[in-house]
Order: structure tokens, then C-alpha cells, then sequence
């Protein structure tokens, strides 16, 4: 045998195992690979692979697709099948340099997932580029030309700017059915409504009763699709055009949700499954039935079709009417409406920390007249979780509210006080004033300029009108324990009265939430925290934590930490005249509703 073909056949076998090495190096770069798809070397070896476990590079999404699902997951803890183990390789070049890092490479290997927050804030007209990452329009929304059916629930609604928002070229097809709550025949807002709803053929509105004082507040669309999917988008603006436009709201979207494979779910569901939600979600609808009428009966019946497992959220509504409560009801199917319900959602949720520690940000748009009896009763609610803790070992509750001078400062001036109430002038008022200032909290917080260490949201100028309720696990608000966005402001019309000596619970307005928490989120097998996020949806990698191996972003609204009042702040009253001109130069007399 000569040198030369000696020489070839071993160049052949370095070649070969240089390929082999390289195969193995690219191999890292997926997760989630079983052993036994890694022993093919076939070149196209990704067939063999489930569409769940198949490695996928980052598609360019549309809008829709990029902001109701999830980034895909980049995990790195699988193990390799013996025969492709790299530890049994014997290198043909001298060791890598990285052979004394170690310890970063056993890093790497633990990679934490991270999930966009389930809330999305809505864009804001008025803001730069930069201050509307990762947020949604309701053309986003509504633009889709697949969608072939809407249900519109809210209080105050523009049928026009509902429907501009619509594809053009369906615009004219999409059977559109308004919810409201104006039931008197001469009140001015139904009239304008169906006057309005003239003008489109494929346009139908229907009120609902309610009892004195109640409203129908909540907001929701239920959106039916060509391609036998349906959504459900709760979110926290009424359906006209203020409150799309500078006004701070928050969206939460279903993915999409297919048609159901399954019989009719007959067992009992999980707080925080999707068959749990689609339960309560229909158990609300029929809600709306009353004596005479039945708007919600076609909506029910096409929703029980769907297949909602794919939603890992509990829903919180109340329904006007009272309600017995007491008894063990924890998993039955029955619904339980306003802080009852919340309660009992909160009963699931265990804490992370000690109560002690905790911290709750209750932040509205609004705060009814409230005596302290029963706003001490409903920080109690709030304080629930899953293990019974001491009173005098409970989580502070904090409340954030926008000043008068903010609502002067904000991107509308005073005309986004218009959309925000807080009454002050009653001796009654006074009173709850007094007991409820020293846990109020600013809106921007800068009042007396910028303070060190601020995390910023991105909101300061734009009035909210959305509200949250947020439990952190810590005072300094690093962790996040359960996360609600609702309709429903502090008032008992919205959560209800406390309980009367007959254990009953009187609810007057209609209002609904999603409530969600890391735990529902975790897939199998997972850990999972919930970390605040600012500006943006995603989790930055100095905020993942190193015990968990899922981290979810919570955009959150507002700045933190939060700036109590000083003391010669007041919240900000629409019913009190402001001559102090805001900054396009107006002055303010006094509210003047629009219903």
C-alpha cells in the first residue's frame, strides 16, 4: 500500500468525523429532542419529528398571531442518547479553549423559557414609537378580514368607529350584535344606538334590565371566524373613539379557539383550565336572560362548540342579582359573581411568600362612595389565598389613583377626567377621604420631578382607564403572585354588597376579568414566577429567575415603585370645577355625563 492512498483513507476517516462532530454541534442549537429522533442521521430526519417537538426558527408573525401567542420556547434540558453523547467523542484537534469555562457552559445549558405577558396595553396615539412596543389597536383586533361575526359588550358604544375598524372588504358581511344596558325606551344613548344601527344592515342591538344604580360595564367582544375558530377579547375601554386613542387600557385575547373534538365536558373543571373558563363564560351569558328576553341564547349555543383548553385563566364577572353564599362550592359548576367570586378563584392560588411581605396594588379609574366596613371587608378578600393566615399577618393594600394635577398634565388635559370619578364633597365622601388617603398612590409619580431608581411604564401622560389588581409577592414588587384586569372599579355596585344576616349578596352592574397566575401558565413538569415588565412584553433576561424554569412578563401600566400622595395632594374629582387651565389651555366646570 503506498503512502498516498494510506494518507487518503485516513484524510477520509478525519473528514468523516469532522462531519460527525459538526452534526452534533448543530444538534444543540434544538430542544426538546427525544433519543430516539436523534439516533437518524437521515438528512431529512425534522419528518420524524411531532409538530410540538419539531425545532422552529422564529416566524415573522402578523400582528394578530404575534400578540395572542407565545414566542417559541428555547429550552436546552434534554439529554443525549449514548451513541451521540459527545463526552465519548475523542476530539481529532486539540481541546477548545472554553474547556476551563465550565461552569458557563453548565449555565447555558439551563436556559429559562420566558413568555410575553398575557395582558397587552393599547397603543397610544400621542406617544412615540418607542412608548408603544409590543401593543395592540383595535384595528388589530377587529382588521381581520377572517372574522365573519362579533359580539359587542360594553357601556358606552359608537356603532360607527366600531365598524370603521372592521376590513373594508367585509365590513359589509359581518353580523354585528351590540350588547348595552340603556333598557329605558327615551334614554338618549339607546336612541342615538339604534338610529345608528340603521345605517348598517348587518348591525343589531338589544339591551338588557338593570337594576337601579346598576350599569352594563363590562367590556368584551366574542369574535366568530370563517376558519371555524372563535376569540374572546376582555379588555378594560368602552367602544368609542377617547378611549382608543391617549387613554391607558389593557387587552387580554384568547388564542384562537377550534371547534371541540370532545363530548359535552360533563365533570368538574379546575379554577384557572379552560374548561373551567368556558363554564363561567357561559354561565355569565345566561346571565343576561330575563323575563321576556333571551339576547345571548344564539352566542351560547355556537360557544359551546369551541374547544377552550388552550386558555389557562380564570374568569372573575358579576351579574346583578343576589346570590346565596356560605355553602362548599369551591368545584361545583355553579358561578359565583362579584368579590364572592373572586374569592373563591383566590382560594386556588397559594402564596409564594408570607403575607406579611406581600404587597397589593389595587389600581382603577374610578372609586365609588364606599364606607370603611366594607372597604376593609374587600381587602380582605384581596388578601386570600389558598392557606389560612392571621389578620395581623396580612399583605398591605395599596391604591392608585390619578391626582388632579396629573388628569391637568395628561395628553387629553381635563377632558380625560371625564372617564375617571371620584367623589369628594359629601360629609360621607370627606370621611372615606380621610381613611382611604394615607393608602393612595400617584398615577405618574412625578409630580415633584423624576425619582431615582424609577422603573418606567411608559404611561405617565396617558390617563387610566384602565384597572389592574396585583398581588406581589414582595413589598419591593420583584415577583408577582396573580395578576387581574377587569372591568370593574371599587365600588359595591361592581363587587357587590357584604354579606346581609341572610348570607346574601346583592350585585347591581354587569362586569367582567380575566385573573391569571404563573402556576396555570406552567406547562408540565415546569416552574413557573411572573415578574413585572416595562415598556415591552417580554421578560429581560436580568429579570428571569434562577428557580424557575418558566418566566412571564406582566407589562405593567404604571411605574414602580409607587409614589404616595404628599400631603397637599387630592385625588382627581370630575364634579369639582378646576380653574387652573391644563395644558392646552382649557378649564374645567364640572361633569356632564353623556347618557
Amino acid at each position: 500500500m503506498t503512502v498516498s492512498s494510506t494518507w487518503g483513507g485516513r484524510k477520509r476517516e478525519l473528514d468523516r468525523e469532522a462531519d460527525r462532530v459538526a452534526y452534533l454541534n448543530n444538534l444543540k442549537l434544538y430542544s426538546r429532542l427525544k433519543p430516539q429522533h436523534m439516533q437518524t442521521t437521515h438528512h431529512n430526519f425534522m419528518a420524524d419529528f411531532s409538530d410540538s417537538d419539531r425545532p422552529r426558527k422564529k416566524a415573522r408573525l402578523s400582528d394578530l398571531t404575534a400578540s395572542t401567542e407565545s414566542p417559541p420556547k428555547d429550552e436546552f434540558n434534554w439529554s443525549w442518547p449514548a451513541d451521540l453523547d459527545p463526552s465519548t467523542i475523542k476530539p481529532i484537534s486539540p481541546p477548545p479553549l472554553a474547556r476551563h469555562n465550565k461552569g458557563k457552559e453548565k449555565q447555558q445549558e439551563q436556559h429559562t423559557i420566558t413568555q410575553a405577558s398575557p395582558f397587552q396595553l393599547t397603543n397610544i396615539r400621542d406617544l412615540p414609537a418607542s412608548a408603544n412596543v409590543d401593543t395592540v389597536t383595535l384595528s388589530d383586533i377587529l382588521g381581520d378580514p377572517m372574522i365573519k361575526e362579533q359580539w359587542q359588550f360594553n357601556f358606552l358604544l359608537d356603532i360607527d368607529f366600531i365598524m370603521s375598524h372592521l376590513d373594508e372588504d367585509v365590513r359589509d358581511t359581518v353580523q354585528t350584535k351590540i350588547i348595552h344596558g340603556f333598557h329605558q325606551p327615551n334614554n338618549l344613548s339607546r336612541v342615538s344606538l339604534e338610529a345608528a344601527a340603521k345605517k348598517y344592515p348587518n348591525v343589531e342591538t338589544m339591551h338588557i334590565w338593570l337594576p337601579a344604580y346598576g350599569t352594563h360595564h363590562s367590556k368584551m367582544m366574542i369574535l366568530i371566524r370563517h376558519d371555524d375558530t372563535a376569540q374572546v377579547v376582555i379588555h378594560t375601554a368602552n367602544m368609542i373613539s377617547q378611549d382608543w386613542t391617549n387613554l391607558t387600557q389593557a387587552v387580554w385575547r384568547s388564542p384562537l379557539l377550534p371547534l371541540s373534538r370532545a363530548e359535552k365536558e360533563t365533570s368538574e373543571a379546575p379554577i384557572g383550565s379552560g374548561t373551567r373558563f368556558k363554564q363561567e363564560l357561559l354561565n355569565y351569558l345566561q346571565g343576561y336572560k330575563s323575563k321576556f328576553r333571551d339576547p345571548t341564547r344564539p352566542l351560547i349555543d355556537q360557544l359551546k362548540q369551541y374547544d377552550f383548553s388552550s386558555v389557562k385563566a380564570a374568569l372573575v364577572a358579576s351579574v346583578p342579582g343576589k346570590q346565596q353564599i356560605g355553602m362548599d362550592i369551591t368545584n361545583s359548576k355553579q358561578s359565583l359573581w362579584g368579590w364572592p367570586g373572586l374569592e373563591r378563584v383566590l382560594k386556588d392560588i397559594p402564596p409564594t411568600t408570607p403575607a406579611s411581605r406581600a404587597q397589593i396594588n389595587v389600581q382603577i379609574s374610578s372609586i365609588g362612595t364606599l364606607y370603611q366596613k366594607w372597604l376593609n371587608g374587600f381587602f380582605d378578600v384581596l388578601r386570600t389565598t389558598s392557606d389560612k393566615q392571621p389578620k395581623h399577618d396580612s399583605a398591605s393594600v395599596l391604591v392608585i389613583f390619578p391626582t388632579a394635577d396629573e388628569i391637568r398634565r395628561s395628553l387629553d388635559g381635563y377632558q380625560s377626567g371625564s372617564s375617571i370619578h371620584m367623589k369628594l364633597d359629601s360629609d360621607v365622601q370627606k370621611k372615606q377621604l380621610s381613611y382611604m388617603k394615607p393608602l393612595l398612590c400617584t398615577w405618574a409619580g412625578d409630580t415633584n420631578g423624576d425619582r431615582n431608581g424609577v422603573q418606567q411604564a411608559g404611561r405617565r401622560r396617558a390617563a387610566p382607564h384602565i384597572k389592574t389588581f396585583i398581588r406581589f409577592s414582595d413589598k419591593d414588587c420583584n415577583k408577582i403572585n396573580w395578576t387581574l384586569v377587569t372591568s370593574a372599579n371599587l365600588s359595591k355596585q361592581a363587587w357587590g354588597e357584604m354579606a346581609n344576616k341572610n348570607r346574601e349578596v346583592s350585585i347591581s352592574s354587569f362586569e367582567i376579568g380575566v385573573l391569571v397566575c404563573p402556576q396555570w401558565l406552567a406547562g408540565e413538569g415546569e416552574k413557573a414566577c411572573m415578574v413585572p415588565v416595562f415598556k415591552k412584553d417580554n421578560p429581560d433576561v436580568t429579570t428571569i429567575s434562577e428557580a424557575a424554569s418558566k418566566t412571564i412578563g406582566v407589562r405593567m401600566p404604571y411605574d414602580l415603585p409607587l409614589a404616595p400622595y404628599t400631603g397637599n395632594e387630592v385625588p382627581w374629582c370630575a364634579e369639582r370645577p378646576h380653574d387652573e387651565p391644563d395644558w392646552k389651555g382649557i378649564m374645567w366646570q364640572t361633569y356632564n355625563p353623556r347618557m
